[in-house]
């Protein structure tokens, strides 16, 4: 806050102060004449032809400017005539410096116009360039002053900034018509550099309406830059160094044909193209090459500001239909996706319930396969001459005709009860010791077994040196390796009992064994109604001799790692997580449900795997459906549980299971693709044709014949279509005004502004 003290100290004055009140003290203080119905109020400006008053007319309160010509001897009154007559001539005219009194009988001769106190486009324009809005807009209301002005036979042929002035609202009104000639006058007349058209650049040229067209095109690219175009410090010291008139109007001439197409212009932000292409066309050097007069420029601003008030509508109804096609599209997608989705899913479970029915299909077969091998075994086991050679052999020992006696008989058995395409018949005696086999494998004969699964029957293989009791009862082995042939290998075994004792109660003088190698056990089959995409798997959920559960017994790729004396490791194992969930499935079966629906829900989770993994891998890799059932032998009541410890699974390729819906989905896809793409063409087609035909750039004059068809004819690139008669449309929106200058400037010598 300033101090006491200083407050009370006197202002003293800068030296821009000082200049300007010793201006104001040698300013008239009163008018050369007193004008009747006017009060003047104060000195605006003096010139070689007199001097320019602001008066207030008495009867409206109306300010106005008052021209008094004090200079007779050196006025040009044909200038000044000629001035005072378009004037006249464009009374009342909104966008002309109105004309109000001319005192030509009074000394001094006088005229008063309307006062506009904003001042001219010049001053305006010294700030700097205009924003593109508002230098449109000036424009736009200017090139109607020129339109209203040649509909009157009125040419201005001096239209620049300086001679714009600028109405109470900002708006502009053309003045300083001292320079104009009428449309049918042949005496030339000149303007100014750079707003001059070339050809207008000529002592002996006739007026043309293409003179203020190039100038309106000159005034819009000064009101954008802030000059006009191809002026330059350079153009303006080759033009200078003519010698005379003449010759230097033929260096302005030759300068501007010459001169590259501005550029200047097109930096400026908001300017387009079709903006651009007026400015080009109206400053074009050959006359032939502008607009034909200022009503076409129009026109083409016009249909500018037409095409860019469509834009937002082009852009909505481009967009609209696309963003309509790709919500569709979108939503649509999804429900197919889901409508897929759900079809998968009851594929898939119509496929889990196949393989379900698959699965007890083979597992009844393969439960048919065991009963059938040990009732064989147990004929031969009940067979009185068999039983009395084992018990021949066992009393005389390996290497007696009694013990080849014994192998006679499985050699005869191995050939005339062949039960898979591989394995071997032996015979144990009651302590475990091998007496015969067949194939005959002589270097096991007399070996003690007892310890393995498939004498004691105990579901695990003992210490070698075990001596266990003999099974009373049949029994299918744990997975072993043989020592015959080196063979992983499960054995199916029958006691053989003695014949003077109860068959329930007697002694067990041997026991038979019939051992099947890995994947030599059957050929399995699904049911043949299910088609051939569903694989039969024999698994062993026990523990084998290695203490590892879920050995795979059957299986289609296991025959070729067994040819390939494939290392015993993951891939003849089912996981963890699958010979669980078998496990737990074979202790459900045997639990007692009777017709609990829970149960059997349960049972059905259990049997069913809908992400199975195959462990054999290769070519059994990826998603498979599968479907599991324990392996149990039906009405035997001489076992101990129905459950052999088997089970099947019967897997199917998921692809496989949904492969009638994926081929839909790419129908469905493909057909959605080509008819959102024909959509897409059809609609860009539409866009681009109806674009085509709004465009009103020359580049696209081949399609006028059509667009006149559609009666779009875009006015103002023809001459015909030029009238200066047409009708006018609203100016465009309100631009913003520059505060109003103190004073208006005005020459004295031609009651306008002082400019270039």
């Amino acid at each position: 806050m300033p101090s006491e003290e200083s407050v009370e100290q006197t202002l003293t004055q800068t030296e821009d102060d000082l200049r300007r009140a010793s201006e104001r003290s040698l300013q008239p203080t009163r008018p050369p004449l007193m004008v009747p119905g006017y009060r003047p109020e104060r000195f605006l400006g003096a010139g070689a032809y007199g001097q320019v008053w602001v008066a207030v007319d008495t009867n409206t309160g109306r300010r106005v400017a008052i021209k008094f010509y004090l200079h007779r001897g050196g006025l040009d009154w044909t200038v000044l005539t000629r001035e005072v007559e378009r004037l006249a001539l464009l009374f009342a005219d909104r966008y002309v410096v109105q004309l109000i009194e001319v005192g030509w009988d009074s000394d001094p001769p006088y005229f008063v116009m309307e006062y506009l106190e904003r001042g001219s486009l010049a001053d305006l324009l010294s700030a700097g360039p205009l924003p593109e809005a508002e230098a449109v807009e000036m424009f736009h209301d200017v090139a109607i002053g020129l339109v209203h002005a040649q509909g009157k036979g009125v040419l201005h042929c001096d239209l620049k900034p300086a001679n714009v002035l600028l109405d109470q609202d900002g708006r502009p009104r053309l003045a300083d018509f001292g320079q104009s000639r009428l449309s049918d006058e042949q005496s030339p007349s000149l303007g100014t550099l750079f707003y001059m058209a070339p050809e207008q650049a000529d002592l002996k040229a006739t007026p043309d309406a293409r003179w203020d067209v190039y100038a309106l095109g000159a005034l819009l690219h000064a009101m954008l830059t802030g000059g006009p175009p191809f002026r330059s410090a350079e153009a303006l010291a080759y033009i200078q160094e003519g010698q005379g008139l003449e010759e230097q109007l033929s260096r302005y001439r030759e300068w501007i044909e010459q001169a590259a197409q501005s550029t200047a212009h097109r930096h400026v932000p908001g300017i387009d193209r079709a903006l651009s292409e007026i400015i080009h066309r109206c400053v074009a050097a050959e006359p032939h090459k502008r607009y034909a007069n200022p009503q076409a420029v129009l026109d083409a601003l016009h249909a500018r500001n037409a095409r860019r008030a469509r834009r937002p509508l082009l852009v909505v109804g481009l967009l609209g239909p696309m963003l309509l096609l790709m919500v569709v599209s979108f939503f649509g997608y999804k429900v197919f996706e889901t409508s897929l989705a759900e079809s998968r899913d009851l594929l898939s479970r119509r496929a889990l319930e196949s393989d379900r029915f698959a699965a007890q299909f083979v597992a009844e077969n393969v439960a048919r396969e065991i009963d059938e091998r040990w009732q064989t075994l147990e004929r031969i086991a009940d067979d009185d001459p068999f039983r009395q050679a084992v018990v021949a052999a066992t009393q005389s020992g390996i290497s007696s005709k009694a013990a080849d006696h014994l192998q006679a008989f499985l050699d005869r058995f191995d050939k005339q009860l062949r039960l898979a395409n591989s394995g071997s018949w032996y015979v144990l005696d009651r302590d475990g010791i091998q007496l015969a086999r067949s194939p005959g494998e002589e270097h096991v004969r007399g070996i003690n077994y007892a310890f393995r699964d498939y004498y004691h029957g105990q579901g695990a293989d003992l210490p070698r040196e075990s001596r266990p009791e003999p099974l009373r009862r049949p029994h299918l082995s744990i997975v072993f390796t043989s020592e015959a042939t080196g063979h992983r290998t499960v054995s199916l075994s029958v006691p053989i009992f003695s014949r003077d004792v109860d068959m329930e109660r007697g002694e067990v003088v041997g026991v038979l064994c019939h051992a099947v190698e890995l994947g030599h056990f059957a050929e399995l089959h699904a049911d043949e109604r299910s088609g051939n995409n569903q694989v039969p798997v024999l698994v062993d959920c026990r523990s084998d001799e290695n203490g590892r559960r879920g050995a795979i017994l059957e299986h289609p790729g296991l025959r070729s790692l067994l040819k390939q004396n494939a290392p015993t490791d993951d891939r003849f194992y089912l996981s963890t997580g699958a010979i669980e969930r078998l496990n737990k499935l074979r202790e459900l079966r045997q639990e007692p449900h009777s017709d609990d629906p829970a149960a059997a829900e349960r049972l059905n989770a259990l049997a069913r795997i809908d992400d199975y993994r195959d462990p054999i891998g290769g070519d059994y890799d990826g998603h498979w459906l599968a479907a599991a059932e324990p392996v149990e032998v039906v009405g035997r009541s001489d076992m101990q549980s129905r459950d052999t410890g088997w089970a099947v699974i019967v897997q199917e390729r998921h692809q496989a299971a949904v492969a009638p819906v994926d081929d839909l989905r790419r129908r469905l896809l493909w057909q959605a693709k080509a008819a959102t793409t024909l959509v897409a063409v059809v609609l860009a087609a539409l866009w681009g044709f109806l674009i085509s035909v709004l465009n009103e750039s020359p580049h696209f004059r081949w399609f006028a014949r059509l667009r006149r068809q559609a009666g779009l004819t875009p006015p103002g690139n023809t001459p015909d279509s030029a009238s200066l008669t047409g009708s006018l449309r609203p100016s465009l929106s309100m631009r913003s005004v520059r505060p109003p200058a103190e004073t208006q400037r005005v020459d004295a010598d031609t009651g306008q502004k002082n400019g270039e």
